[in-house]
């Protein structure tokens, strides 16, 4: 097990800049997750510590030694690739132990590690199958296997469920999670599903085209977005965003088409009378009387979910689409008024120009 540093971590190909001085301190045994949408460069990142990039600037050290010029065999990392990367000609038990006899190591030992693996991942009974004879989350399980077997410094995974179906996936991720907490191996890992983000990691690296847009606990995230994309990236469905405007006393916002202001839990400093975007998750709308709610949404169309049913619709002619997370048992029809409220602690507040948060 080892700490991983990312200290100002610049990467360009040619003039282009994808990676814009990226830092952060891994802890030993911390399990974190790059997250963000396809082209923000999060499995960039992710081949720079494996050594499969070379770093432009910056620095990445692994167990306290600067690894910058080292090849990736010589980082004490094990990988677990998208497409599994297994050898067809070979059984389970040889894709498992072909690394470790190519180190030279001894055939009891190999034996030894191997069987200890594949007891952790239930794998015991497939040894002499081949990659062909197994079913996708099994031939995962293997290219996991191949990196236990290893007992690297550090795990990195680049989107290891993206070829698993749904119900794979979600049984795949707790495996993940239990493994970690079994070996707690350091480990960094690569997705596009915030579900996968929000379940596994102790901490997120959420990336907007190239820069660290947050680094925090899973809830902080949710709970406290550093800005716009972050709020509206996190969530699902998104965050609503509406335009507001701070009162005069800095103690609430008024919302154009809705007529009603929003008191809030605390003053906005130095924001009176300015232009804000308020961000409201769908979850924490809930139908309300008519005499008291914040606005009445016309509901264009729902979408039934089974144990919540998602109201989509507007407020008013020329106000953005909005979205309200319901229980299935509040039965709400097209076009339909729905009147809904929101507690002040729920409520986000951005800054119009920049998109940063407002505290």
């Amino acid at each position: 097990m080892a700490d991983v540093g990312i200290r100002n971590v610049v990467k360009r190909f040619g003039k282009n800049e994808v990676i814009h001085g990226i830092s952060c301190d891994i802890q030993d045994g911390e399990f974190i997750v790059i997250l963000g949408p396809s082209g923000c460069g999060k499995s960039t990142l992710l081949r720079l510590i494996a050594g499969l990039e070379e770093i432009t600037t910056g620095e990445i050290s692994i167990d306290g030694k600067v690894v910058n010029r080292l090849e990736p065999a010589d980082r004490d990392i094990a990988m677990v690739f998208q497409n599994y990367a297994l050898y067809p000609h070979m059984t389970v038990y040889k894709n498992m132990a072909y690394g470790l006899k190519i180190r030279g190591m001894a055939k009891e030992e190999i034996e030894k590690r191997v069987l200890n693996a594949a007891k952790i991942l239930e794998l015991t009974s497939f040894l002499q199958r081949k990659p062909h004879q197994l079913s996708g989350g099994q031939r995962q399980r293997v290219a996991m296997g191949r990196c236990i077997v290893r007992e690297p410094k550090v795990f990195l995974f680049d989107e290891p469920l993206s070829n698993l179906d749904a119900k794979l996936r979600v049984q795949m991720r707790l495996e993940i999670r239990k493994l970690h907490e079994d070996l707690k191996i350091t480990s960094i890992y690569v997705t596009h599903d915030q579900v996968e983000a929000m379940t596994l990691g102790d901490r997120l690296i959420v990336m907007d085209n190239g820069y660290a847009a947050q680094i925090a606990t899973p809830l902080e995230v949710y709970e406290r977005p550093e800005n716009m994309f972050v709020a509206g990236f996190i969530g699902s469905p998104s965050m609503n965003f509406i335009r507001a405007k701070v009162a005069e006393d800095g103690r609430g916002v008024e919302i154009p088409h809705v007529g009603k202001g929003l008191s809030l839990d605390r003053p906005v400093s130095g924001r009176a009378g300015h232009e804000v975007v308020l961000g409201i998750r769908p979850e924490h709308f809930e139908p309300a009387p008519e005499t008291s709610a914040l606005m009445g949404l016309i509901v264009d169309h729902t979408e039934n979910l089974g144990a919540d049913t998602l109201a989509h619709g507007h407020v008013g002619e020329g106000a953005a689409s909005l979205t309200v997370r319901l229980p299935a048992t509040h039965p709400v029809q097209k076009n339909a008024i729905l009147p809904v409220r929101v507690s002040a602690k729920h409520v986000h507040l951005f800054d119009k120009e920049r998109g940063s948060r407002i505290a």
